[in-house]
């Protein structure tokens, strides 16, 4: 029996509308969720809503509503992006259903029959956006060490789990476990927080002050803390203590996605909690970074929160999830721009992947009856782009295991750039005006199998897309098969291609820039606007190898590998750097840069280095550690 995959978003606020974040996350879980039902594993995928708390009830007498009624018109905001946006989970639990309530009251009740909660009177600082107690040491400035914002002090009869008592079993279960919290740095980050200390966790409020909550089981008087009942959901939602054996079959989870902001509460608070339940700790807590505007976290207060509802609407929904995917390296933060967006876009689904498309197609239609030629014996251009193209396909599968989409997704639109220049090289349209119609079915066909498997691959990030791109080639099977996308030749030649459609039209920037009344400045020679730089795609390359260009006395030619994907270039360093100089060196690259020719040598990039005069020149490199693909900023 195949394992199962069990992934998690967090359950989201119902105080305010959705922004990016939430829908990065849930994005991020659906993909997943995709690419492991089409590899068969038995699948659940767990989003929700978290109902209760100061916020909400606050947010709801900011609307003049009952908290219930905050949440029952919030929730559908929610509900309604997941299905535009064509998020595919399995269930969607809310804290203030009958079935999770009881669970928490269960839990509760147990603990403290098991003295793990006793009452205490507390004397503190508390922070009501975090909805969590602070010591005074541990505030900066007196605002709150998380958020920034003000706290209140309060002095009260409380309820307290034995949190502190499991500060070692957690430190030694962290380092006996590296994979428990990902990305590294945050495993790091949350022994570091351990290391100051680990205090027992007020789990209650009284009703005089929060009456929106779950009842304690044992007082009355109080309700809930909101994480010790929002954290509960994972387990709640999938039978704990209801349903024995469809628990036993989807716990442990495999992946609990969460935003580095909510770090603590599931790496210190949730393993104790789980700890004192007798209850296994789940695979991997992996929290993704930030989405920034301007290298500025989104807030409402600066006005700069990207609505996802209307990315979607404008630009598509298949685009707007490729973009989200392709654009954030899992663990660190990302800018957003749409002047980001429509490069990518253009760049990639536009001009790479919908020009291929529509160039083959075409030729099909008039050149083969609007059926897919057989193939004759491949060649060495043909040979390379089958391996580019497998060779796509298996660091896919790599990248999903390792948390790396992006660097997928890269080599994916290599591939795709890779049947482009396979194209160019054997130029269909002029094979056409041949008598011999075999070279030209051999390189159509090529062609369209390496959008068979590109199809595949990106399935799971653009389903509507690649369903689109996948009955426009004919295939009956929508959904791929992953297994073929393993194989090459797996495309039936006389297969009735589909009507050709514009699978992703060239997009303009809709928002119009926006416009500062400002004193005119003097015109700078050689200033260039910010926007012009941010044009720029700078990366980190590692060099995998290097040789001299044959005749060219300067030049290099450098294979370099760039979060996944494999680039030559060409660069005129040969009289200060050996090629055994270069190899293993992490280098920074333009990406973006249109492949050219030098001596005859593509290049597909340009290292940056600093000269001076005829005699010295320096590489521009990266002090430290860094995966290759990063983002140079």
């Amino acid at each position: 029996m195949k394992k199962s995959f069990y992934v998690t978003t967090p359950i989201y606020y119902v105080n305010d509308k959705p922004h990016i974040g939430h829908a990065y996350t849930t994005l991020l879980a659906d993909v997943l969720a995709r690419y492991h039902r089409l590899l068969g594993d038995p699948t659940l995928f767990l989003t929700g809503t978290d109902e209760h708390g100061q916020k909400v009830q606050r947010a709801a007498d900011r609307a003049g509503v009952t908290p219930q009624e905050q949440a029952d018109t919030t929730v559908v905001r929610f509900q309604e992006l997941w299905k535009k946006l064509g998020i595919t989970h399995d269930d969607f639990i809310r804290t203030t259903e009958p079935r999770h309530a009881r669970v928490v009251q269960r839990i509760l009740q147990d603990l403290y029959d098991r003295d793990e909660i006793y009452r205490s009177e507390y004397d503190g600082w508390y922070c009501v956006p975090c909805e969590r107690f602070f010591m005074e040491k541990d505030l900066r400035e007196n605002t709150c060490p998380e958020c920034g914002r003000a706290v209140e002090h309060i002095t009260e009869s409380n309820y307290f789990f034995r949190m502190g008592k499991y500060q070692d079993w957690l430190v030694r279960y962290i380092q006996e476990h590296p994979t428990f919290i990902q990305p590294d740095f945050r495993r790091n980050e949350t022994l570091g927080f351990l290391r100051r200390g680990l205090n027992d966790l007020c789990i209650s409020r009284p009703k005089t002050r929060l009456a929106w909550g779950i009842e304690l089981p044992f007082d009355s008087d109080y309700v809930t803390y909101v994480w010790f009942d929002a954290l509960v959901n994972y387990i709640s939602a999938i039978g704990y203590l209801a349903d024995d054996a469809r628990f036993r079959q989807w716990w442990p989870a495999t992946y609990h996605l969460i935003g580095k902001d909510i770090l603590t509460t599931h790496t210190v608070y949730w393993p104790t909690m789980l700890k004192a339940m007798g209850v296994a700790m789940p695979e991997t807590v992996f929290a993704h970074g930030w989405w920034l505007v301007e290298e500025s976290k989104m807030s409402k207060s600066l006005g700069n929160v990207v609505n996802p509802m209307e990315m979607a609407d404008r630009y598509g929904v298949d685009a707007f999830r490729y973009f989200l995917m392709a654009e954030m390296t899992l663990g660190q933060d990302a800018n957003f721009s749409e002047e980001s967006f429509v490069r990518r876009y253009n760049t990639y689904l536009a001009n790479d992947l919908g020009n291929l498309l529509s160039r083959v197609m075409k030729l099909v239609a008039s050149h083969c009856g609007g059926r897919v030629p057989a193939p004759g014996q491949p060649g060495p251009d043909e040979e390379h782009l089958r391996d580019a193209t497998l060779a796509a396909s298996a660091a896919m599968e790599k990248a999903v295991n390792d948390m790396r989409l992006d660097v997928g997704l890269a080599e994916v639109a290599g591939a795709v750039r890779e049947a482009n220049r396979y194209l160019e090289r054997r130029q269909p349209w002029t094979l056409a005006k041949q008598a011999d119609a075999g070279p030209l079915g051999t390189v159509l066909y090529s062609a369209a199998e390496s959008l068979r498997i590109v199809s595949g691959l990106l399935y799971p990030t653009m389903p509507a897309k690649m369903t689109a791109l996948r009955q426009t080639l004919g295939l009956s099977q929508t959904k791929p098969d992953m297994a073929e996308l393993k194989a090459w030749g797996k495309l039936p030649p006389g297969t009735a291609v589909g009507e050709m459609t514009a699978l992703f039209p060239r997009v303009k920037l809709e928002r119009e820039p926006e416009t500062k009344q400002t004193r005119k400045e003097p015109e700078m020679e050689g200033v260039v606007e910010f926007s012009d730089f941010k044009k720029l795609d700078l990366r980190t390359a590692r060099v995998l190898a290097a040789d001299k260009v044959e005749g060219a006395d300067k030049l290099l030619r450098l294979q370099v590998e760039i979060g996944g994907e494999t680039r030559q270039i060409v660069a005129g360093i040969a009289r200060h750097y050996s090629p055994e100089q270069m190899a293993g060196r992490t280098i920074v690259v333009v990406v973006n840069l249109k492949p050219a020719k030098i001596r005859g040598v593509e290049s597909n990039g340009m290292l940056l280095a600093a000269v001076a005069g005829e005699d010295m020149l320096r590489l521009v490199t990266i002090d430290g550690d860094i995966p290759s693909g990063t983002r140079v900023q």
